[in-house]
């Protein structure tokens, strides 16, 4: 497992991998985010609400706990989160 730290310690994650590849599960607190792909991500909302703003779209969208979202490898994105929300991240 590795563990991981971004945005001066606001957002954590566990990396592992197991038969359905690698996963990252991690908890974000209350800011703004942009992240970069190296891989296609399918990110799975698991408990609070993430507000992203998708490559080539204008505004952002909510994803509540229990919905998800994909974006492409070699890409960015934006994230607003207005309490703390815990994800997982499936890697292709």
């Amino acid at each position: 497992m590795n563990v991981n730290e971004y945005f001066d310690g606001k957002v954590k994650s566990i990396g592992f991998e197991n038969s359905e590849g690698r996963v990252t599960s991690g908890v974000m607190s209350a800011g703004e985010y942009e992240f970069a792909t190296s891989e296609h991500e399918l990110m799975k909302v698991v408990s609070g609400t993430m507000s992203a703003k998708l490559p080539g779209k204008d505004d952002y969208e909510d994803f509540t706990s229990g919905q998800e979202f994909k974006i492409a490898a070699d890409m960015k994105f934006q994230v607003r989160v207005s309490e703390p929300t815990a994800y997982l991240c499936f890697y292709r």
